[in-house]
């Protein structure tokens, strides 16, 4: 890589080098060797920071093997020990780069971080608590358990051999119950909110892995008091800091109790968090409430401005004229409120600070300033009528219109006069002088509506309805729907998509007289019927077949309401047409074609929907001549044998019946029909013998 490119350039090249790698991790050791002479020491300190984090990332990745690992790691480890060694380096750069191999120098890095960790500023002292956890994790014992966690790259203090030449096992997990002890004591000597939730968030991960260690953490938490700020000044930044500690510590210790909810120490846990959080209102509370306001003296204290009563309101009359609609109707002297726009407030402040305003009003007070407008009203009335100069006074053109300029045109006499009139076909009547009795208001009357046929009537209800439709799908469905209340609810209460989708329904359903079938005369055809109940079903299919799988719901609720009005039609009528049955065949031979093995909305659809006939039913039969999908029906026609009893025998006739005309469905049928039917299949085996036995063939039979 060029040394004359810039630092941006350059992480924008070795950016393309990583995606490289993850695209194929055969590259990783040339790419590694790559790297390790791009960021030497004296190299800028992004590039650092960028070849550290790509080390990292390629001893932790599973894609590339532990033997690439081990080829890898005697240069890796001499450039990350000369990085920690150098004194004005940062452990930005420092991400987990330790192996078992070269042993001596993974303690002098170990040695080096923990040795900072104390003197370093927070954020580098944060990388030093989580190379701490990493430790703590590496030199404890794992239970058989905890692979599922980790994998093969779970390092773990008994995955070491026994009598191992260089690794001891109880001075190393000696040590990890020191750093262990070293990160609680932080919970307990540190006040800086960062180190403490950057503890805390490792302390989960040692508590899920290492068991082991979960008695000492949980005895440490409760013990923490991320409240211990709040006996210092409560500033904003230590609000901040204690908000954060407490809430750090209280999804954990939940977090731990929803993970082990038979721990015994799941009661003592509880407590702690109730009573923190108790402790936190108090606090919290307290600080939010307003200070009292200190007593003022009495020198100092200006007096409240008193009341004005009525007598005291003095409404001065108006002056020389010329007079504004304001100006009649401004009561007071104050220029700032007579300048001030009241267009800018909004009309709903307006009426609410006027209802307010004049129900408070003193009554003799707003007598008092009604009369002195009235008598303004009086006075301009009653003002002499200017004299107009007729030298001064001004023509009803613009000075300032250039433009403008008067006919001088010679007047016509009257012999031209009289050849006009004599020229034109009719002469106009001369207007009749105007009296008193002609300004009255003439009578008025609206001309005569349109006649409302039955062809506008379906055209604005079938409008209608559309645009009932479009306002309807822009609607969001609630996060929490309500259990619907029968069919005696009330459709319209919510205005929720539900709602419309029922009154599009019944619409449909229980259309009033006259609009059930309407008859329309045309020119071409003689007679034909169209049906604003058949336009909203028709609306109503269309809706649920853009997703039936979606508005499966909105499909039941339809059926539901057809089916209600199918009854009481009949119980009132005796002879009605049934829309129902047509509905929800129209129904599921639109989706049917659609679904697929796995599909679960055919059995939803056939449970919900409110009555089954054998003609609904059929539907499902014939759909076994596509064998893929036939273990869908057998699975809906068992579910209905189970779990809507009126309606067993009629799902088992048609799984008999797919018995008898589908061979490839035998098989589960068989197995079906054994189970509820036994003699029905006795009988068919019996008949299948006798068969063979005639034709000389064995029983070609499946149950």
């Amino acid at each position: 890589m060029s040394a004359a490119l810039s630092v941006p350039e350059q992480i924008r090249q070795l950016n393309d080098a990583r995606k490289l790698v993850l695209g194929d991790v055969k590259y990783y050791p040339s790419v590694v060797k790559g790297i390790l002479d791009i960021i030497p020491l004296t190299a800028p300190i992004e590039l650092r920071r960028w070849g550290a984090d790509f080390l990292a990332e390629a001893f932790a990745t599973p894609a590339l093997s532990n033997s690439e690992k081990e080829t890898m790691q005697p240069y890796v480890l001499t450039r990350l020990e000369e990085m920690v060694e150098n004194e004005k380096e940062d452990l930005w750069i420092i991400n987990n780069g330790y192996d078992t191999v070269t042993w001596e120098r993974i303690v002098r890095i170990k040695q080096r971080i923990l040795e900072i960790w104390d003197k370093a500023p927070p954020p580098i002292r944060i990388g030093c608590i989580k190379f701490a956890q990493r430790v703590v994790l590496a030199q404890s014992v794992a239970s058989g358990a905890e692979g599922r966690y980790g994998g093969a790259l779970d390092v773990s203090l008994d995955k070491v051999p026994p009598n191992h030449q260089s690794l001891d096992p109880r001075t190393l997990e000696a040590e990890a119950s020191g750093l262990l002890d070293r990160m609680l004591a932080t919970l307990q000597e540190s006040s800086d909110a960062l180190l403490v939730d950057a503890t805390l968030n490792c302390l989960s991960i040692l508590v899920r892995t290492r068991p082991g260690t979960s008695t000492r953490i949980i005895n440490a938490l409760l013990n923490f008091n991320p409240l211990k700020l709040a006996n210092s000044p409560m500033t904003p930044k230590a609000k901040v800091m204690i908000k954060s500690m407490e809430k750090t510590t209280r999804l954990l210790l939940v977090h731990l109790t929803k993970r082990d909810p038979h721990n015994p120490m799941v009661p003592r846990i509880q407590q702690h968090v109730e009573r923190t959080m108790r402790m936190m209102m108090e606090i919290f509370d307290e600080a939010g409430r307003k200070r009292a306001l200190a007593p003022q003296p009495q020198e100092s204290h200006e007096a409240k401005r008193p009341r004005l009563s009525a007598a005291q309101v003095q409404i001065p009359p108006l002056g020389p004229g010329p007079h504004s609609l304001a100006d009649v109707f401004t009561l007071i002297g104050n220029d700032g409120l007579r300048t001030f726009d009241i267009s800018q407030v909004p009309s709903a402040m307006v009426a609410r600070i006027t209802v307010s305003t004049l129900s408070s009003l003193d009554t003799q007070l707003l007598a008092k300033a009604v009369g002195g407008i009235r008598s303004r009203l009086q006075t301009l009335a009653s003002a002499p009528v200017p004299v107009i100069n007729p030298n001064t006074a001004p023509l009803g053109v613009d000075e300032d219109d250039d433009d403008y300029e008067p006919d001088l045109y010679q007047a016509e006499d009257t012999e031209q006069i009289l050849n006009k009139l004599d020229s034109t076909a009719t002469a106009p009547e001369p207007l009749a002088l105007l009296g008193d009795g002609d300004l009255t208001l003439k009578s008025f009357s609206l001309p005569q509506s349109q006649q409302l046929t039955p062809e506008v009537a379906l055209s604005a209800g079938t409008g209608t309805i559309a645009r009932v439709l479009d306002m309807m799908k822009s609607l969001e469905e609630p996060a929490n729907k309500k259990p619907k209340a029968g069919f005696n609810r009330l459709a319209a209460t919510t205005g929720s998509k539900e709602s419309w989708m029922t009154i599009l329904a019944r619409l449909a359903t229980r259309s009033s007289a006259g609009l059930e079938e309407v008859t329309i005369k045309g020119e071409e055809d003689p007679a034909w019927k169209h049906s604003l109940s058949s336009n909203i079903r028709d609306v109503l299919y269309n809706y649920v077949m853009e997703d039936f799988r979606k508005h499966m719901d909105v499909a039941v609720s339809w059926l539901c309401e057809e089916w209600y009005n199918d009854k009481l039609q009949q119980k009132a009528v005796g002879h009605h047409p049934m829309h129902y049955e047509k509905c929800t065949l129209r129904l599921i031979d639109g989706f049917l074609p659609y679904l697929h093995p796995q599909d679960k909305i055919l059995t939803r659809f056939l449970s919900e929907i409110p009555e089954l006939n054998p003609t609904i039913l059929s539907r499902v039969r014939q759909m076994c001549r596509d064998p893929s999908v036939v273990q869908l029906a057998l699975t809906s026609l068992l579910y209905l044998v189970m779990m809507r009893p009126p309606v067993k025998d009629m799902a088992l006739d048609t799984v008999q019946d797919i018995w008898t005309q589908f061979d490839e469905a035998r098989p589960m049928a068989g197995k079906y029909l054994a189970k509820y039917r036994p003699a029905f299949m006795e009988a068919a085996t019996r008949e299948a013998q006798s068969q063979s036995a005639e034709n000389g063939a064995a029983p070609a039979i499946s149950t």
